[in-house]
């Protein structure tokens, strides 16, 4: 048996870790994480943030512990507003620490960016499929960065889709994902870029919204029944994507709701008073576990307040590890000393 004094810290950049899990399987792990957290059966304070006035954005730090598969991670999430205008850079940045839960012992320091942004995308993928309509065919993603690639990639594993509508205020961002997301769904449908956000929600079975917006974007009355909204962009304070009475009478559900209220598309709402803590259906780890139905009526809009929790990290890292073991990636590094 190895001794743990001679094992190897496996370092993984990001282009190690794409392709290692299909969207499919992160959609699949991040469902496992609810189901953990319906159960009770892990270990998660809310992310901590740090916020300065001199750069636009904050840090995140989310530790957790997961019992199934048992594991143990933590990341450092970076987010810079600036970044892509001014530096050339991804608006987000995270580092993924994965440890052995017994000993201690750093199994993996990953490049958590490319993985944030897939299981980012699986978060949103995961309430359609408890919560939509199951004749869902049209899906309207406000915003083009990388997440919202994530989240086309794993919301496609859940509906077979006629037609995705995504919005952005720039033309460039919009042919930039386009040309990323079309070769990947190989024609089944045609991906519809606007800048009008009017008419990319409007008639749209699910519409995930996934911007680091601090105002509304989307209204109530672009907003039919029986849709469903995947709010994922809101995971601070005074950050908030939709208009707040659109979540008047709505089945609401939230990740964590210890987070959530003060950092998810709740936080501005329950702040005005225009919905209170009673007013929501619970978290969607309930739903997973078969404790709530998701969705009660076809004509009831179903939203799920995404603030990802430092569960999907530990939930999905595991998997990610193994494989990227099996396929010889990455530089092994001994971290300490014999």
């Amino acid at each position: 048996m190895e001794s743990w004094r001679s094992k190897k810290t496996l370092i993984l950049s990001r282009t190690d870790i794409m392709g290692l899990v299909s969207p499919a399987e992160y959609v699949a792990c991040v469902e496992q994480a609810y189901r953990m957290h319906g159960e009770g059966r892990y270990y998660m304070d809310p992310k901590g943030h740090i916020v300065l006035d001199k750069y636009p954005g904050e840090w995140e730090a989310m530790p957790s512990y997961i019992e199934e598969p048992e594991a143990a991670a933590c990341k450092w999430v970076s987010i810079r507003e600036n970044n892509r205008d001014k530096f050339d850079l991804p608006t987000v940045f995270s580092i993924l620490i994965y440890t052995d839960p017994e000993t201690g012992f750093p199994l993996a320091i990953c490049d958590g960016s490319y993985h944030t942004v897939q299981r980012t995308g699986a978060s949103a993928a995961v309430s359609a499929k408890w919560m939509a309509r199951p004749d869902s065919k049209v899906l309207a993603i406000v915003g083009a960065g990388n997440m919202a690639e994530g989240a086309l990639e794993t919301c496609d594993t859940v509906f077979d889709w006629d037609e995705v509508r995504v919005w952005s205020r720039r033309e460039s961002t919009l042919d930039h994902f386009r040309s990323a997301m079309e070769p990947k769904i190989d024609g089944r449908y045609p991906i519809v870029g606007s800048t009008d956000l009017e008419a990319t929600v409007r008639g749209a079975d699910v519409v995930v919204t996934i911007t680091p917006a601090r105002e509304p974007l989307v209204k109530k009355e672009w907003i039919a029944p029986g849709t469903h909204i995947a709010a994922v962009g809101a995971d601070k304070d005074g950050d908030q994507e939709l208009e707040s009475s659109l979540l008047v009478g709505a089945r609401i559900f939230v990740d964590d709701i210890r987070q959530c209220r003060t950092d998810g598309e709740i936080n501005v709402p329950l702040k005005e008073g225009v919905i209170t803590e009673a007013d929501l259906a619970g978290e969607i780890g309930e739903v997973v576990t078969g404790k709530k139905p998701g969705r009660t009526s076809e004509d009831e809009i179903t939203i799920f307040d995404s603030t990802g929790i430092a569960l999907q990290d530990s939930a999905t890292v595991p998997l990610e590890y193994e494989r990227a073991l099996a396929a010889g990636v990455g530089v092994e590094k001994k971290m300490i000393s014999t």
